[in-house]
């Protein structure tokens, strides 16, 4: 092992402490994490002074005991905004092709809508063909609806028909909005294409911040609303499971 590889002895030490209250159940005093770590309680006592100093750790004033920190929060959140949405959800994607034949989508939401970013194509020869880069709409899409009803705001009048089902009525589509962040998925029949249907949910982050949107859609034909319902459990157990992620 070169001196360019080996461990530095004292991170190591710093990450059993930091390991070891991040694995107990309540905060922990200088002389119980020595015990946890196997590490001499002196050099405990000053590896967290250094960590306390960047907030790593948080001392308890009423106990003197330790508990993480602040500053991890904000590690964690900078280390999960770098993970490549496309890597984690594209084996979901693949999942859900799989079993439901139908295409899957990805989409990242932006300022005025999502847009899809990843895509596992349908196997049927006759399929909704989806394209990366696309932008969802807003009250006439399934991903459009799920960002209404997590991060965005209601469009204002007029609304645009694109099919004579389109959603055109602001309260018409509040309504609908309403009834998705309450059953956690929505649906598109017929509304942006003739001839193409979709369902999608959300994939949240923190507290409800959308973070993403699985979607499914396939020609009405096919994907209609007794396939859509069916596929929706399974939709929502993905999004579900990289909410957690």
């Amino acid at each position: 092992m070169t001196n360019e590889s080996r461990p530095v002895a004292t991170v190591m030490r710093a990450v059993a402490v930091l390991r070891a209250l991040a694995d107990a159940s309540g905060d922990l005093g200088n002389n119980e994490i020595a015990r946890r770590t196997r590490i001499n309680p002196s050099t405990v006592s000053r590896l967290l002074a250094t960590l306390a100093t960047d907030e790593l750790v948080s001392r308890v004033p009423d106990s003197g005991r330790f508990r993480l920190g602040p500053r991890l929060v904000e590690l964690g959140n900078s280390a999960l905004a770098r993970v490549d949405m496309r890597q984690v959800c594209h084996p979901h994607l693949t999942a859900l092709t799989e079993t439901t034949g139908e295409t899957s989508t990805l989409s990242l939401p932006y300022e005025e809508g999502t847009i899809t970013v990843d895509f596992v194509q349908s196997p049927s020869s006759v399929r909704s063909v989806a394209e990366v880069g696309r932008p969802s709409i807003a009250h006439a899409t399934a991903t459009g609806k799920v960002f209404l009803a997590y991060a965005g705001t209601m469009p204002s009048e007029p609304l645009l028909a694109y099919t004579k089902r389109t959603i055109t009525d602001v309260a018409l589509l509040a309504a609908e909005v309403e009834t998705i962040r309450q059953r956690g998925w929505a649906q598109a029949v017929g509304e942006r294409e003739e001839e193409q249907n979709a369902i999608a949910a959300p994939i949240l982050g923190t507290g409800t911040t959308l973070t993403a949107v699985l979607g499914l859609q396939g020609p009405a034909g096919r994907f209609g609303p007794k396939a859509m319902r069916a596929a929706v459990d399974q939709l929502i157990a993905h999004c579900a499971e990289l909410s957690r992620t």
